[in-house]
């Protein structure tokens, strides 16, 4: 089932990714911890944090949860698939428990908050409840569920970005890490559940972020994405500073441009309302910035959008998309798109497949409206949309963008870009597979004799390509 986009980007590949940071770890451990994750890129960014808080408390973390003491699902409130899948887990687990006792079982993340109650009394499925910011109790928390209390942490802060904590590395290919920049949202879209469960926007300090970077590039990372709802708005002041010694989103961008050439930078999300000029003129100024925009729409209607609460109207998101091009002419946008917003038209749909086509996406992630408890259109507005009818208007979406990806693709062929290699193709080990700067998937293969290895930089001429993947030979 497809249902409700945000400005969070979800990897589907990655929904209920077990954690396995330490393949060569030297500890060894009396306990062990298994962690699932589920949503967007912030919230496998923090299985990151918790897992390095677990690790000083002594855990060890394993994919096998039947060897666990302690089992973690990290999970996402934004599409109702999601939490359907979660409590199925949750399920799985509780039986699970029930020939091993001394198990615990949490929950993390967005879903905590929401539903602490309903996990914790009415369903019994766990023994504790954290919340986004409240990862650093988790010590106490577990000590007092051992204990036999059952332990809840849902308290969001206003100041809690989890700066001082290196992240565990989950999963990860040793080429591209996450960087948390900031936590929470002061955007009230209607349809959205971000602000109520990750709290109000607060920024990290920049020179815990900038000095996390440096250390990831000395480790032979080459390429970071810095990562928060809304990074635009990112606004850092110092402690003891002034309004003059803010840094800005476009300040950082640049610090970590700087660290090396060799690092690639990426970011995501972007709210239309907050990319600046001087972001865009960064972006231009420093090649190691990816040429590449998530810039989400929602909807090409004006109306909708106002009932949205996107703030921006479909002629202002178009001068946006003109901006864009006249600074980047070969930055690539893409963006979320959801269709079957509450009382929209077929007006409304045809303006959304219309500012497609003006605003040329390489790719997006196309939903249709699922109305989600809590937020201010469930509130607000009937979700008045028959289901068949907003089905068929998201096919029409995504045959649209199809096509649109298509034809971008297309005109790749012929052309050379730095790639960089993310390792081996999982069609063959005989093949390469890495992204350009446009965040574009290549597939090439390996050279006889030659030294490449995953992290390096080579130039591939595209030869060919589907609506998602290009092909082409290391040149």
């Amino acid at each position: 089932m497809l249902d409700l986009a945000t400005t969070k980007v979800h990897d589907e590949a990655r929904q209920g990714e077990q954690f396995a940071p330490f393949t060569n770890d030297p500890n060894s451990y009396g306990k062990r911890f298994y962690i699932e994750s589920y949503g967007c890129q912030m919230n496998f960014a923090d299985s990151e944090v918790v897992a390095s808080i677990l690790n000083k408390e002594g855990f060890g973390a394993t994919r096998n949860v039947e060897e666990a003491d302690l089992i973690f699902v990290n999970t996402c409130s934004i599409r109702e698939k999601a939490e359907q899948t979660v409590r199925k887990r949750l399920t799985d687990f509780k039986r699970l428990k029930s020939g091993k006792p001394g198990t615990l079982i949490g929950v993390l993340g967005c879903m905590a908050e929401r539903l602490k109650s309903k996990f914790l009394e009415e369903e019994k499925l766990v023994d504790i409840v954290v919340g986004p910011d409240a990862y650093r109790s988790l010590p106490r928390l577990i000590d007092e569920a051992n204990d036999g209390q059952k332990s809840v942490n849902v308290l969001l802060s206003r100041e809690e970005t989890y700066a001082d904590i290196a992240p565990v590395r989950l999963n990860s290919n040793g080429v591209s890490a996450f960087v948390s920049i900031m936590r929470g949202c002061n955007n009230m879209c209607s349809f959205c559940v971000v602000p109520f469960t990750r709290g109000r926007e607060r920024s990290r300090d920049a020179a815990s972020i900038i000095g996390e970077c440096r250390d990831l590039f000395e480790q032979g990372y080459k390429e970071v994405t810095l990562l928060g709802q809304n990074v635009d708005s990112y606004h850092y002041i110092p402690k003891e500073g002034m309004e003059a010694d803010a840094v800005s989103f476009a300040s950082l961008l640049e610090q970590v441009a700087q660290i090396s050439p060799e690092l690639r930078v990426r970011f995501s999300t972007s709210h239309p309302k907050d990319i600046t000029d001087d972001v865009l003129h960064t972006m231009a100024a420093y090649e190691n910035i990816c040429k590449c925009i998530h810039l989400p729409v929602q909807s090409g209607s004006t109306r909708v959008l106002q009932l949205m609460n996107r703030t921006y109207t479909r002629e202002w998101y178009m001068k946006k998309v003109d901006r864009i091009r006249e600074i980047l002419p070969d930055c690539s946008i893409t963006s979320d798109i959801i269709a079957g917003f509450c009382t929209e038209t077929d007006e409304d749909h045809q303006d959304t497949l219309s500012i497609m086509d003006y605003s040329n996406y390489v790719y997006g992630y196309m939903f249709y409206y699922s109305e989600r408890p809590g937020t201010l259109a469930q509130r607000r507005y009937q979700d008045d949309v028959p289901l068949e009818l907003k089905k068929k208007r998201l096919q029409e979406i995504i045959e649209k963008q199809n096509q649109l990806s298509l034809n971008d693709y297309k005109k790749d062929v012929g052309q050379t870009y730095k790639v960089l290699i993310d390792g081996d193709s999982k069609r063959s080990s005989e093949q390469w597979v890495g992204r350009t700067s446009q965040n574009k998937v290549v597939i090439f293969p390996k050279q006889e004799n030659a030294e490449h290895k995953k992290g390096d930089y080579v130039q591939v001429t595209i030869s060919d390509c589907t609506q998602a993947t290009l092909f082409g030979a290391i040149v």
